[in-house]
């Protein structure tokens, strides 16, 4: 079935009512962050009174109505306050293999470019959709498209001809974030503090996964120094420009990531660039494959981190509040990288909540460990390769902020790290 019209959604929704009649919670697997496919969901809910909404990272406005059933291995915005929350524990890279064992999806929906010499593209959002895309393949499920004028076109695991969907309708969806809030004040000299201390690790040739967010962007400025850097990363978003224009990009190395979120100008800039790879979550985020890269720098942040060098990144007051995502994947890699190393970045005191970042034992459930080491704003603690009483004092003296330190002493001691 084609449906290229709102006058043919008509015949699109029958195929969907069809298709489902018989399943009696239907599972839908739809793309997220800012590739929501928002006129395919409007239809699905539409049609089916009860169903299972399997999105990673949702944004605000998805549908939350009875019946309704939120499901993730990663909680976004639209799902954080659901009272259906279906939390599903997993790192990012076994997350396809979930389609295939025991979270089957029966429709999946996505958008995609418009056509291209013949193909459409998943853009910046491929992630995790070419696995749900062959579990419902497998199983007969329905496979439907969105296609945006405005999403880019990009290479990689998302090229698709158009005819290997079930259906399709166009559809147009604003695809740039919003340009970040600048820092001011503290906020900002610590997030520099840290992100130059992030950057003074890193050495030409490394292999870069920076996400989004304050201290990547801190980090920026330290990298721009630097040449032929690689980026092998779970997602990535403008900071990519900023190194692209400063040259410290290796011209002769893929650009590899399974999602992107930006400005407009990185939508540009990624549309038909050959040096872009989007490639499927279970590709980009395989340890192993993280390994291979010289030089694998990973940095990460978290909530809280313990003196075991533990930390809470998913958790807050024994809610979840996202999930594990890359985060145990890209340290485990980089551990393992010639050359690599796992960073954990975060300030020491957590400026809503009034308390430190840093504690003697996290109580949540952990997300990772054992990094290579932390920074805040406070300095370096080395982690890897030290003892645990080494690694406990490093936290205490480098990491933690100066007015828990000695609470945090009486705790290590307690612990036995002292």
């Amino acid at each position: 079935m084609t449906v290229t019209t709102s006058a043919r959604e008509s015949d699109l929704a029958a195929l969907i009512r069809d298709h489902c009649a018989t399943i009696p919670t239907p599972r839908v697997v739809s793309a997220g962050h800012r590739a929501l496919p928002t006129r395919l969901i409007g239809l699905v809910d539409s049609i089916l009174p009860e169903y299972r909404l399997n999105i990673l990272n949702a944004p605000s406005g998805i549908p939350t109505r009875p019946g309704v059933v939120h499901e993730t291995s990663f909680v976004g915005p639209g799902m954080r306050r659901s009272p259906e929350l279906a939390y599903v524990p997993a790192r990012l890279s076994q997350v396809p293999t979930l389609f295939s064992r025991t979270l089957f999806p029966d429709v999946v929906i996505l958008q995609t470019s418009a056509p291209v010499n013949g193909k459409v593209s998943l853009g910046v959002e491929v992630h995790i959709l070419p696995a749900a895309i062959e579990a419902a393949r497998s199983r007969g499920g329905l496979v439907l498209a969105q296609v945006n004028e405005q999403m880019p076109y990009t290479y990689g695991d998302g090229e698709f001809e158009l005819d290997e969907f079930d259906g399709w309708i166009e559809g147009y969806e604003p695809m740039a974030g919003p340009a970040p809030t600048p820092l001011v004040g503290d906020h900002a000299d610590s997030a520099g503090v840290i992100g130059e201390l992030c950057a003074s690790r890193v050495r030409s040739g490394a292999t870069l996964q920076l996400g989004i967010g304050e201290v990547p962007d801190a980090t920026l400025p330290g990298l721009v120094r630097l040449r032929n850097l690689g980026l092998w990363t779970e997602m990535f978003s403008d900071g990519v420009l900023a190194l692209e224009a400063a040259g410290a990009l290796d011209p002769d190395r893929l650009i590899v990531s399974s999602f992107a979120v930006g400005s407009q100008e990185l939508l540009d800039w990624v549309h038909l660039n050959d040096r872009v790879r989007m490639m499927r979550t279970e590709t980009v985020n395989a340890p192993a494959n993280v390994a291979r890269q010289p030089g694998m720098t990973s940095i990460n942040t978290a909530m809280q981190v313990d003196l075991f060098a533990q930390a809470n990144a998913s958790r807050r007051n024994a809610r979840i509040h996202s999930g594990f995502g890359g985060q145990t994947d890209f340290i485990v890699g980089a551990l393992h990288a010639p050359g690599g190393q796992a960073i954990m970045a975060l300030r020491s005191w957590h400026p809503r909540a009034n308390v430190s970042t840093v504690v003697p034992l996290v109580e949540e459930p952990v997300t990772s460990f054992q990094a290579s080491a932390i920074i805040t704003e406070q300095g370096v603690a080395e982690i890897f390769g030290h003892s645990e009483k080494e690694q406990a004092r490093s936290i205490i003296e480098n990491a933690a902020h100066p007015s828990v330190r000695e609470e945090l002493w009486e705790e290590a001691a307690y612990l036995g790290l002292t």
